[in-house]
């Protein structure tokens, strides 16, 4: 399965690969070391962009669930929230989901830059914020833009409501989420450098 959108990508690489064999097979161009390596960098880059917007079917975890494939960066408490930062790299499934069950209050943007993610000052890069009303309060996720990764899609709106693993968006090319939770009600059960899957991993459980 393939990630909302991928097809506008996939479909003119795919296009043209197939036009690159079909001359290369029938020998309409000359079979020259500059036409191979054409159709090999084509082949190259099919395959990463089918690798990139691959987009798995996932059951839901227990609990608030990381909204991101990737490395936890960072987990702190922030005024009456917990923050659970998420890096993803190039070579993670891109999707984001929700993690838990949800209605979306707001979409907002803000933010400047393009730092690089992993960096303390990322947290200045341009966002995506989404707003969500859960069953334990007010619950936020926040897509990061990076030096390569420029481009955040969304999935939903508001006054959309979707389940917990649902789709919510993606970042094209990697970079970060973070999940921002009630400290009042829910606790991390993450540390950094644990590795987590989207709609999978528990993140944060309720507060006993």
């Amino acid at each position: 399965m393939f990630a909302p959108g991928a097809g506008r990508f996939l479909a003119p690489a795919l296009v043209l690969l197939a036009v690159l064999w079909g001359l290369f097979a029938l020998a309409i161009l000359p079979r020259t070391i500059p036409l191979a390596l054409l159709l090999g960098l084509t082949s190259a880059l099919v395959a990463f962009l089918a690798v990139f917007f691959r987009d798995p079917a996932r059951a839901p975890g227990p609990g608030v669930v990381s909204a991101a494939d990737g490395r936890v960066r960072d987990v702190r408490a922030e005024g009456d929230m917990w923050r659970i930062s998420v890096f993803m790299n190039v070579t993670d499934v891109h999707v984001n989901r929700f993690p838990l069950t949800a209605r979306v209050a707001a979409v907002s943007e803000g933010g400047h830059g393009f730092r690089p993610a992993y960096r303390p000052d990322a947290e200045g890069n341009v966002q995506r914020h989404y707003r969500l009303e859960s069953a334990y309060g007010p619950v936020e996720v926040v897509q990061m833009t990076g030096v390569v990764a420029r481009r955040l899609v969304s999935f939903v709106g508001p006054g959309d409501t979707r389940a917990k693993g649902d789709r919510l968006g993606m970042i094209v090319l990697g970079s970060r989420v973070d999940v921002l939770v009630p400290e009042s009600r829910l606790t991390p059960t993450v540390a950094v450098g644990r590795r987590v899957l989207a709609g999978v991993t528990t993140i944060a459980e309720e507060r006993r």
